[in-house]
């Protein structure tokens, strides 16, 4: 299988829901849409009130990502299931509103929001959101896994913390959440993405640099207001050296201190059209510049104008 493929895919989400579906049917539609859609498995309600779910599909090449929302319920996978829908495939969960806990073989495990959990698809759990629940939900078949990972199997659940200091968890985690935009997703990299969760479950990623790049990438994104980002607050804070961070954006013909002011710009600009009741000044300090001047001088060489001439033409068409 070549993982090497997986540029940018630019696919359309297909949303599911049961609210507004009769309420005796409502169980049965949702476990046959994520029969087809995700993995099979059997749901019940907790306590009497009817079940209401919503999940946000987008099926990459190689890749099946959800957004999955819902009010308290229980799901389980068990033996009968699998044997009726066998996924041969490794399932991700990253859970972003409500506790959730995940019953297997060998015990319980409580999963917070900003926790990541990686496991078989095919050995039987159960799953519970006693307060509901919103998550991503990703489904990688098995032998890219194995081809990822080299691990066959997953006898023991794997947890990350994509909220913490798990860095490649955390760029994986924003790549996912930000296909699944309910107001409309961003393309997602699925090489990047492969790589990332071949670093999650502890193995060299076949493509070291662009995860290097991608971590880098959203450490960046994290601290724009900080003006004094350097290029070795970037390596250390995604733990690797100077000289490795420096060749990833090499490779893509750019600088870490070029890339973070094109970012930088980039934000400014999309402030001063949105919010042009702020001051030239303010709007440069929300985006890491330490010098009104120096931004002044920037932006106008990056975009040819001026960013009072920019604020004052958002001013103009707002109030036109």
């Amino acid at each position: 299988m070549d993982v090497t493929t997986g540029s940018a895919t630019a696919r359309r989400p297909v949303s599911f829901s049961t609210v507004g579906l009769p309420e005796a049917q409502r169980i049965g539609l949702w476990e046959d849409h994520n029969a087809q859609a995700l993995i099979g498995l059997r749901c019940h309600t907790l306590g009497e009130a009817p079940f209401d779910g919503t999940e946000l599909n987008l099926q990459l090449e190689q890749m099946h990502l959800a957004r999955v929302r819902g009010n308290a319920h229980v799901v389980e996978r068990p033996a009968e299931v699998i044997r009726k829908h066998p996924a041969d495939a490794v399932a991700i969960y990253l859970t972003l509103v409500g506790e959730a806990f995940f019953y297997h073989n060998d015990g319980v495990l409580t999963l917070r929001p900003g926790q990541a959990l990686i496991c078989d698809a095919d050995r039987p759990f159960m799953r519970g959101f006693s307060r509901g629940l919103e998550e991503l939900a990703i489904k990688v078949p098995r032998p890219l896994f194995r081809e990822l990972t080299g691990l066959g199997s997953l006898s023991t659940p794997l947890v990350r913390d994509f909220a913490g200091g798990d860095v490649p968890a955390r760029t994986f985690a924003r790549l996912i959440d930000r296909a699944l935009r309910p107001e409309g997703g961003e393309p997602v990299d699925e090489r990047i993405a492969l790589d990332l969760l071949a670093s999650m479950a502890g193995s060299r990623p076949v493509h070291l640099g662009t995860v290097h790049l991608a971590n880098a990438r959203t450490f960046i994104e994290d601290h724009l207001t900080d003006a004094g980002l350097t290029a070795a607050q970037v390596a250390a804070g995604i733990g690797i050296s100077e000289r490795h961070l420096s060749r990833a954006f090499a490779a893509t013909g750019t600088t870490v201190p070029q890339f973070v002011l094109a970012r930088r710009l980039e934000r400014a600009r999309a402030l001063l059209a949105s919010s042009p009741q702020l001051p030239v000044g303010e709007v440069a300090a929300r985006c890491g510049f330490g010098s009104a001047t120096h931004f002044s001088q920037a932006f106008r060489a990056r975009f040819g104008m001026r960013a009072t001439d920019l604020r004052r033409q958002a001013r103009a068409g707002r109030l036109g």
